[in-house]
């Protein structure tokens, strides 16, 4: 197990609970939940996120945490011990899918957040298995109304302007993880499987009835494929 910590970062609209059956079963290692929330781009929350992290660290980041810690791969690689992509991209936003953001802002500013996280959540986040567990569709819902609408318009914004990270994969030198739901809408299984092929020291991991949202729906799977990459040597 890492003898350094371990720091998360956690999907849009989502806070640590996300997390909760890691940060319970990654007892091995201290574990720090960084705050997303705070910038209006992926360059921003980077650095907000290195200012308040340990000196060296594991990272674990799924989906826009994923794409944010790519970027503080690229500003700090010495302090990065192990690297976990959960669910995520290295590829800018596509123009139709920052169409779809402006539009998404614009309906929460008249205050339907919840309508426009329950149009997307059940067909884009989860597994078919999963999309009528009420317990899952309420923890999702609780978390984004938590953290609400101005935080939904600085993360939207990030993303519909978050850089090109395809280049940067062939430099990530570390022990790293790429896994992936196979049912995962967002972010499908080919694109992990070619990150993964571009990384020197990664291990793929895909899950069977799994979705985008793999910590919650998966959370056991997800941190045994945690503990074996954080016992590698970095």
């Amino acid at each position: 197990m890492s003898a350094h910590p371990v720091l998360l970062l956690p999907g849009m609209m989502l806070d640590r609970r996300m997390y909760g059956g890691q940060l319970t079963a990654l007892a091995g290692a201290p574990a720090i939940v960084g705050d997303l929330t705070r910038g209006e781009s992926i360059e921003t929350l980077a650095t907000q996120v290195l200012a308040e992290a340990p000196p060296r660290f594991a990272l674990v980041g799924m989906s826009m945490g994923g794409i944010v810690a790519l970027e503080i791969w690229r500003r700090a690689r010495e302090r990065v011990t192990h690297l976990a992509l959960l669910d995520t991209t290295p590829h800018p936003d596509k123009p139709q899918r920052r169409e779809l953001r402006m539009e998404q802002i614009a309906k929460v500013e008249t205050g339907k957040l919840r309508d426009v996280l329950v149009e997307s959540m059940k067909p884009l986040y989860l597994a078919r298995r999963n999309r009528t567990s009420r317990r899952l569709l309420q923890s999702i819902v609780d978390q984004a109304v938590g953290l609400g609408p101005d935080v939904f318009r600085r993360q939207s914004l990030a993303l519909r302007d978050r850089p090109d990270s395809v280049a940067t994969l062939a430099t990530i030198d570390c022990p790293a993880l790429v896994l992936c739901g196979r049912e995962d809408a967002l972010c499908p299984v080919e694109w992990h499987v070619a990150m993964a092929d571009a990384m020197p020291r990664a291990d793929l991991v895909v899950l069977a009835e799994c979705g985008h949202l793999s910590t919650m729906e998966e959370p056991a799977a997800v941190t045994a494929a945690l503990g074996r990459l954080l016992r590698r040597r970095s």
